[in-house]
């Protein structure tokens, strides 16, 4: 059984930024991929990033070049680094761990 809680999000105004963290309890957490989701209102659940075991990443292209994905195996903790944020960017992002997802943690930014 795998635990996810996602913390970092609240309301922040155009250009700011965020860091989200996930962390996760068990062990699965080295071996596996790790993604970010996030879902605005009315709006399909959407892949923003995923970090692999070896530390590869990948993006969605609404957010290359602003969000930045890592991991601390270490610490069991995955992070999403948001940088200039859009209000397009309003969204509850939730961490996913193989089948295993968060309750999500709310975005919002303002115009």
């Amino acid at each position: 059984q795998v635990q996810l809680v996602e913390s970092g999000g609240g309301l922040v105004q155009s250009g700011g930024s965020l860091r989200l963290s996930c962390a996760a309890s068990g062990s699965f957490f080295s071996r596996n991929y790790l993604d970010w989701y996030r879902q605005a209102p009315g709006k399909e659940r959407e892949l923003v990033a995923r970090v692999w075991n070896d530390d590869r990443t990948n993006y969605a292209d609404s957010v290359k070049g602003r969000f930045t994905i890592s991991r601390d195996n270490a610490k069991n903790t995955a992070y999403l680094q948001m940088n200039s944020l859009k209000p397009e960017d309003t969204a509850v992002y939730y961490c996913k761990l193989f089948n295993y997802w968060g309750k999500g943690t709310l975005v919002t930014v303002s115009a």
